[in-house]
C-alpha cells in the first residue's frame, strides 16, 4: 500500500510541477506581451507628439521648425502632387516655394486615422489634413508617413501627401 501511495504522490508532484512550470511560462508571456504593448503605446505617443509639434510650428508660420520633424538626409522621400522629391533640403525648398507666406500656409489641422508600430523603430501614420485659409480656397487631403527612430529621435523618413 505504501508503494502505491508513494507512486501516486510522485505522479501528483510531477503534475503539480508541470502545471506550475506552464503557469510560469504563461505568466512570462503575458508580461512580455504587456511590455511590447507598452512600448508600442510609447512609440505611438512619441510620434503623435512629433506631429502635433509640427502642426504648431506650421501654424506659427515656421517652416524651418516644421522641417525639424523630418530626417535630415538626402534619402528623405516626399511624394506629393508633383511627384517624388528626394532629400531634406529639396523638401524644405519645395515647402518654402509652395507656401511663401502665412496666407498660403493657412491653419493646419489633421485627423490621425491610424498610428501603427511596424517594428521596434518604425511607426506608420495614416491621416487626413486640412488647411483652412482665409484668402484662398482651403486645401485638404490624406497622408501616409513612415516615421523611424534614429539616434533616439523619431523622424519622418517618408511622406506621401495628396
Amino acid at each position: 500500500m505504501s508503494v502505491i501511495f508513494g507512486f501516486l504522490k510522485q505522479i501528483v508532484i510531477q503534475r503539480v510541477n508541470k502545471i506550475m512550470k506552464n503557469s510560469l511560462i504563461i505568466f512570462a508571456l503575458i508580461i512580455s506581451a504587456m511590455s511590447v504593448q507598452a512600448q508600442s503605446n510609447k512609440a505611438a505617443e512619441a510620434v503623435k507628439s512629433l506631429l502635433y509639434e509640427q502642426m504648431e510650428d506650421w501654424n506659427k508660420g515656421d517652416i524651418d521648425a516644421f522641417m525639424e520633424g523630418y530626417w535630415k538626409s538626402d534619402k528623405l522621400q516626399f511624394i506629393g502632387s508633383r511627384g517624388v522629391t528626394y532629400g531634406w533640403q529639396q523638401t524644405l525648398e519645395n515647402y518654402k516655394k509652395g507656401y511663401p507666406d502665412r496666407a498660403t500656409m493657412g491653419e493646419l489641422s489633421f485627423d490621425l486615422i491610424d498610428v501603427t508600430q511596424q517594428s521596434r523603430n518604425v511607426v506608420t501614420v495614416t491621416g487626413k489634413f486640412h488647411l483652412k485659409r482665409d484668402e484662398m480656397d482651403d486645401a485638404e487631403g490624406h497622408f501616409l508617413l513612415i516615421v523611424k527612430k534614429i539616434k533616439g529621435k523619431w523622424l519622418i523618413i517618408a511622406d506621401h501627401t495628396s
